[in-house]
């Protein structure tokens, strides 16, 4: 069975939406493939800057849904509603790297501890090996030189341009 394109999802503003989309999938994916598959714990600031992922995945496809039933100016609000987050998003991810950096301090809570110690006092020494902490100012990870956050302010400036170019080419008939 063929699939026929409808005139909106050949608009320039349903694909910016779709790249917005596939982006932020991709993003949060990632992230949760390197903490489950790969094991590495998020930082309390890794996971504040996932909410932006959490939000706009759903908005998107609304977004994209809005379009296709000719409902232009929802698909708009929800186009930039989704830049804006995003936007923010790598301001947040912006101050994590600084964090990691060394450029300022983080917040309190920047110092977790992911398996927990408890049990008793009788087996805490045995258990000290094995707890591991995540901290905000450590980066546990690098890719030509971004860490987890860095690339998260990558990834979240292109989902954010790509919201803002969906909400600016969609017309306004």
């Amino acid at each position: 069975m063929a699939m026929r394109a409808t005139a909106a999802t050949t608009e320039p503003s349903y694909r910016a939406g779709a790249v917005a989309l596939a982006l932020a999938a991709g993003g949060i994916l990632a992230a949760l493939g390197f903490e489950h598959i790969g094991g590495y714990d998020p930082c309390p600031l890794c996971l504040m800057q996932r909410w932006a992922y959490y939000a706009c995945l759903p908005l998107l496809f609304v977004a994209l849904m809005q379009l296709t039933m000719g409902r232009r100016g929802m698909a708009v609000v929800l186009f930039a509603l989704v830049a804006v987050a995003f936007l923010a998003n790598a301001g947040l991810g912006i101050y994590h790297v600084g964090v990691e950096e060394k450029l300022w301090l983080g917040p309190d809570s920047c110092a977790v501890v992911m398996r927990p110690i408890g049990g008793g006092s009788g087996g805490i020494l045995d258990r000290l090996p094995t707890t591991r902490v995540a901290r905000c100012d450590e980066a546990p990870w690098r890719l030509l030189g971004l860490s987890f956050a860095g690339w998260n302010v990558v990834v979240s400036a292109l989902a954010s341009l790509a919201a803002a170019q969906a909400a600016w080419a969609t017309p306004r008939r």
